[in-house]
């Protein structure tokens, strides 16, 4: 019987694990039912008068929702090289990649005040219907964990400037990245219920 080395042993022999602190996890879970829930309540409100869910959804600059998911999905794929660059000791791109990551998630955040400030001048507000009463609040919401996510990515790019993440050291990093990808998962999911769906 072959002796199993340390040099021999595959990907899987490793035991499977969520990246970062298991608690963020946690609440990871908590707020994908929290969204679920407002999706589903959205939906079955649509359900109920679609034509005027349609009219006020003309109203939206897809345009400037397309960009915004270009921005979140650019973000999450920078901070995802940040972590493989720790993880594989490259920690001088560790830095630069979070900071691309933060700069795309404020971009996204002025996109986003350009579009409510020209919806409101428009007279477009939270009590106009329930279309706008569902965007503003969904939005809006979404917009607070993308502040929340990028003041974690900008304490991750503090702690990566003085050298605290290595192979040996991840679970901040992989906790901060965990949290910035759900706050991208969720857009993608916000994006095409407010600005695509028919």
């Amino acid at each position: 019987m072959t002796a199993v080395t340390a040099e021999s042993r595959t990907t899987a022999d490793v035991p499977l694990r969520l990246p970062g602190d298991p608690d963020v996890w946690v609440f990871i879970a908590a707020e994908l039912l929290m969204f679920g829930a407002f999706f589903v309540a959205y939906i079955i409100n649509r359900a109920g008068d679609v034509a005027l869910y349609n009219s006020a959804q003309q109203t939206l600059d897809r345009g400037l929702g397309v960009l915004n998911t270009l921005f979140l999905i650019t973000s999450s794929w920078a901070v995802a090289t940040a972590v493989a660059a720790a993880r594989q000791n490259r920690l001088a791109q560790v830095p630069r990649r979070l900071a691309l990551g933060i700069v795309l998630g404020m971009a996204f955040v002025v996109v986003k005040a350009i579009e409510y400030t020209a919806k409101i001048k428009a007279g477009y507000t939270m009590l106009s219907n329930d279309f706008f009463m569902f965007y503003y609040c969904l939005t809006g919401i979404h917009l607070l964990h993308v502040f929340v996510g990028s003041t974690i990515l900008l304490v991750c790019w503090n702690n990566a400037r003085d050298g605290r993440y290595g192979p040996a050291n991840m679970k901040g990093l992989e906790t901060g990245a965990s949290y910035w990808h759900m706050v991208d998962l969720l857009w993608i999911f916000l994006f095409p219920l407010l600005y695509l769906l028919r």
